[in-house]
């Protein structure tokens, strides 16, 4: 499999203030495992290019775009929540994100790679149509299947995201739309507290209560995602990679493992195979204790090149 890397120096730039934990050390750290371990050598690295006005415009209401360019800050940072901060480069390194998605789209379309891992931040599955919130600004997934279903024509889209946290901003965008499928596993009773008891047709929501580990995720993954993909039929995959759930991290209650990202990666992986024509892009949400972040990727990264699973 040829897998692309999309990053950039600037995401380092953005930051929200001490301590806070999506920091700029999430992706060193990430980049100095995948070194390492020779992981990120046998990929195709790029730069992500950044979003357009049009393409953060097809997601995200122009009074919240608006909002967001007034608050930003000449120093220091303006506090949007109680989780969420802007600084002066916050917003510049937020359409690096969204953009590297789309130019992920751009490459799986265009055959120049089978899959793609966006190395991103801020992250953006929590970001909704006029709301920021969770450490998100502009929703980086949604900005990437939305321009696929503009500038492809994709009619059949899948978001599978394993993150931790449910992808309330994801859903406040696609609900009800027939062309998108979100499978989204999450902590039950846990942020952000919002469409965790809405159904819609298109949202398989996957609940999983604390201290839920390895057997549970992978039933759950088995009986209630895979199903309706393959139901679906999805001719994109996009994954909203968030590594919150392992058992190490500092912001949950799950007990996953790395062998359960590589594992749900690959059932992924033969998804876009049968369907997609290997068309996967795949982009970083959570994960915040440092180490574990870095072995997650590494595992997700894996079993994109079509590695076999070695701990």
């Amino acid at each position: 499999m040829i897998t692309a890397y999309v990053t950039h120096r600037d995401y380092h730039l953005h930051h929200m203030g001490p301590g806070h934990p999506e920091c700029p050390a999430r992706l060193e750290a990430i980049q100095k495992r995948l070194a390492l371990a020779g992981v990120l050598q046998q990929t195709m690295q790029f730069d992500a290019k950044a979003a357009t006005d049009e393409q953060l415009a097809s997601v995200h209401s122009p009074s919240y775009l608006n909002y967001l360019a007034q608050r930003q800050p000449t120093r220091e940072w303006a506090v949007l929540d109680g989780d969420t901060r802007l600084n002066s480069h916050s917003l510049a390194a937020g359409r690096l994100a969204a953009g590297a998605v789309v130019s992920g789209v751009d490459k799986v379309y265009r055959g120049q790679a089978d899959n793609v891992f966006c190395a991103v931040r801020p992250p953006g599955h929590h970001a909704e149509t006029a709301a920021a919130m969770g450490f998100c600004f502009y929703n980086n997934v949604a900005v990437g299947a939305t321009y696929a279903k503009q500038r492809y024509g994709a009619q059949r889209i899948a978001i599978a995201d394993f993150d931790v946290h449910q992808c309330n901003g994801t859903i406040d965008i696609f609900k009800n739309d027939p062309d998108v499928l979100i499978c989204t596993s999450f902590q039950r009773s846990f942020y952000p507290w919002r469409y965790l008891d809405e159904e819609y047709p298109n949202v398989i929501n996957t609940p999983l209560p604390a201290g839920a580990g390895s057997d549970a995720f992978r039933r759950a993954v088995e009986q209630q995602w895979l199903p309706a993909l393959h139901d679906f039929r999805p001719e994109l995959v996009l994954i909203s990679a968030g590594f919150d759930a392992h058992r190490n991290d500092p912001m949950a209650g799950l007990c996953l493992d790395n062998a359960d990202f590589y594992w749900v990666t690959r059932q992924l992986i033969d998804v876009a195979s049968q369907y997609a024509d290997n068309r996967l892009v795949s982009t970083l949400e959570g994960g915040y204790d440092l180490v574990t972040l870095g072995y997650c990727v590494e595992a997700h990264l894996k079993a994109l090149l079509g590695q076999p699973w070695a701990p």
